[in-house]
């Protein structure tokens, strides 16, 4: 079809593939992008939908509302979440990035297709508190979204399943691989002594569970943070309703950790050197404590202060500053 459309001084062609550019350093893609082809078109529409306020009960809160770009897709200085009438959540906001590489998603794993992902925050009371048929009908009335959902789909309707896939598209856009540390994977870079002897720290140290290019296994691990009763999560437990999944909570990517204070499931720490802090000489020494953190008669991660230094040096060749400027994603 040869058919176009302007949207906002943008023009739209139909069944356009977007050019996917996948890092050759990383796995291969989680994502199955036969059953959700990512167009042009359907990126288009999944960013606008993104940042568009209709998909919450009230018009105020989108997707980018607790997932700022400049943070790495973030809620930046907020424990938890902050949803509708101001709501709290329990959960501290995970980045969006390179979500298309990742098996599963969330603290505690329980969403393992991204086409059905952005349908919690929908509709879950303290998000967004909405429904698909609800935002459907008031996407329905806009006719800019008519042109958009055509452009993308070759016809006006609007769909919840339509609407989720664009969301998903967008999401899978958003590739970040251009820190420092992978120009120096690639020779265009040098490290610094400090960041070189962070690199082997990190590799001796932490690699075990933030392993690969994404820097995360993405295994469930119990770690010896303390039950936080203010939110009663328990992570993994919430899913499997086995108690030796107690406390344990999703690996994290550690990509563009340097943007994305304040850390943990529920934003316990507010710096690096606060987890850090708290690997060397906080962890409890829980019944299903991860073996890794209690061996060789102690708990936790022996770490001096100068290594702590070295490894913080590290995690911050992680940062991409590309991705988090890109006019690509923003709003």
């Amino acid at each position: 079809m040869s058919c176009s459309y302007e949207y906002e001084g943008e023009a739209f062609e139909e069944d356009k593939t977007y050019n996917l550019e996948v890092p050759t350093n990383f796995p291969a893609l989680a994502f199955d992008i036969k059953k959700n082809p990512v167009t042009v078109n359907g990126v288009a529409l999944g960013k606008k939908l993104f940042y568009e306020g209709k998909l919450s009960r009230n018009n105020t809160i989108s997707c980018g509302f607790c997932h700022i770009q400049e943070y790495a897709f973030t809620h930046h200085g907020h424990p938890v979440s902050h949803g509708i009438d101001d709501k709290l959540g329990i959960r501290n906001a995970p980045p969006i990035q390179n979500m298309a590489f990742l098996k599963n998603y969330t603290w505690d794993g329980v969403s393992h297709n991204l086409d059905e992902r952005s349908l919690v925050p929908i509709t879950t009371d303290f998000e967004m508190d909405s429904s698909l048929p609800e935002v459907v009908s008031k996407l329905s009335q806009d006719a800019n979204y008519k042109k958009l959902f055509k452009a993308a789909y070759g016809d006006e309707n609007i769909s919840g399943e339509r609407l989720l896939k664009a969301l998903t598209q967008f999401m899978v856009t958003m590739i970040s691989a251009d820190s420092k540390y992978d120009r120096m994977k690639k020779g265009k870079a040098s490290f610094t002594n400090e960041e070189s002897q962070g690199m082997v720290l990190f590799q001796n140290k932490c690699a075990s569970c933030h392993s690969g290019e994404l820097f995360t296994d993405e295994s469930y691990r119990n770690t010896g943070m303390y039950y936080n009763a203010q939110y009663d999560d328990r992570g993994r437990y919430r899913v499997t309703l086995d108690w030796n999944d107690n406390m344990k909570f999703r690996v994290p990517s550690l990509r563009n950790v340097e943007y994305t204070a304040p850390y943990m499931h529920d934003g316990r720490f507010y710096s690096l050197d606060a987890v850090l802090n708290f690997y060397s000489d906080n962890v409890e020494n829980q019944a299903n404590l991860d073996p890794i953190l209690k061996q060789n008669g102690r708990i936790g991660l022996p770490m001096t202060t100068l290594e702590k230094q070295y490894i913080i040096a590290f995690l911050k060749t992680l940062s991409d500053q590309q991705f988090i400027t890109n006019k690509q994603f923003a709003e």
